[in-house]
């Protein structure tokens, strides 16, 4: 297999990708970790302008990158994501449909 398309990474759980989601998003946001929560609204609750769901996004991808196969999540995507719990499921099923490939 090529090296671009295999991973020696084990495949992330659901716990390992909220945590990546929730870390990344409080360092674009310069908050603490404590103030993520799933069910907190992007833009309402923690004031995620479309500036900062690329940077969240880039920086999920390049993390899960680093750590399991290659991640890209489209911009149609990003129009979808309301709360932090959108942004885990999103990551989660793009993880699934490039594992399945």
């Amino acid at each position: 297999m090529p090296a671009e398309t295999h991973s020696h990474h084990q495949p992330l759980s659901r716990a390992d990708v909220a945590l990546i989601v929730c870390e990344r998003l409080a360092d674009v946001l310069s908050i603490d970790d404590d103030m993520i929560v799933m069910d907190a609204r992007l833009r309402e609750d923690l004031d995620v302008d479309d500036y900062a769901l690329i940077d969240l996004v880039e920086a999920v991808e390049a993390e899960i990158g680093e750590r399991s196969i290659g991640l890209r999540i489209d911009d149609d995507d990003l129009a979808e994501l309301v709360t932090v719990r959108d942004a885990v499921d999103c990551v989660c099923a793009r993880l699934e449909s490039e594992q399945a490939q």
